[in-house]
């Protein structure tokens, strides 16, 4: 599997949504019901944080 661009990468980023902090998206998570689900990371293009599968 190729690696995407940084293009895609931006798209990608684009389309989720954003935390201040890794607390915030980890709250999101345990609301929604997701808590066991998710992970947060720190994304490199706009150094906010974001949720995603584990």
């Amino acid at each position: 599997m190729k690696k995407p661009t940084r293009d895609e990468r931006q798209r990608m980023c684009v389309r989720k949504r954003r935390y201040r902090s890794q607390g915030d998206a980890l709250d999101a998570a345990l609301v929604l019901g997701l808590a066991r689900q998710r992970e947060a990371y720190l994304c490199p293009l706009c150094r906010q944080w974001h949720l995603t599968s584990s």
